[in-house]
């Protein structure tokens, strides 16, 4: 019987390790690649998105990395989304035409309002300040167009453009 207790433990282990395991897994499939950070979906502070000239009118470019879409329905005018998908938080990868597609589950979203074009997501896509200031697109808080509906009347632009077909 000598060598039972010995089992035991080394059953023991075993047991926790797979469960530390099965707990290391779950936590690096919520951290994978697209998913929803802490952070807010739309910027708390101005991001420069780059040339005015990036957004051609009637066309739409997603700015991955500032995870911000801005659509140009006039010269001069542009609205702006979050490129986050509100269905699980994952960054918009492309937009076709006008439509803005997620890489994890499909949903997709009409970029000159946001608004779900194809589920799961059931909410739209929340608005973002876009304005132009000096030849060059600013999305996020702050300056004389950051009203809650997304849009700019002064200027602003978006990179990844697509204009439409």
């Amino acid at each position: 019987m000598s060598g039972l207790p010995a089992r035991l433990a080394s059953r023991r282990t075993a047991l926790k390790g797979a469960a530390l395991a099965g707990a290391a897994a779950l936590g690096a499939a919520a951290c994978g690649p697209g998913r929803k950070a802490a952070a807010s979906p739309t910027p708390t502070a101005p991001v420069d998105l780059g040339a005015e000239s990036a957004v051609p009118v009637g066309g739409a470019k997603l700015y991955r990395n500032a995870k911000v879409v801005v659509y140009c329905p006039a010269k001069g005018e542009y609205k702006g989304f979050s490129a986050v998908c509100t269905h699980q938080g994952c960054v918009l990868t492309e937009i076709v035409k006008t439509t803005g597609e997620c890489p994890c589950h499909g949903s997709r979203f009409d970029v000159t309002t946001g608004k779900v074009v194809q589920g799961p997501a059931q909410q739209p896509l929340p608005p973002v300040p876009v304005r132009a200031e000096g030849g060059k697109l600013v999305a996020g808080p702050g300056g004389p167009s950051s009203a809650a509906t997304g849009s700019a009347s002064a200027s602003s632009a978006a990179t990844g453009a697509a204009s439409p077909a």
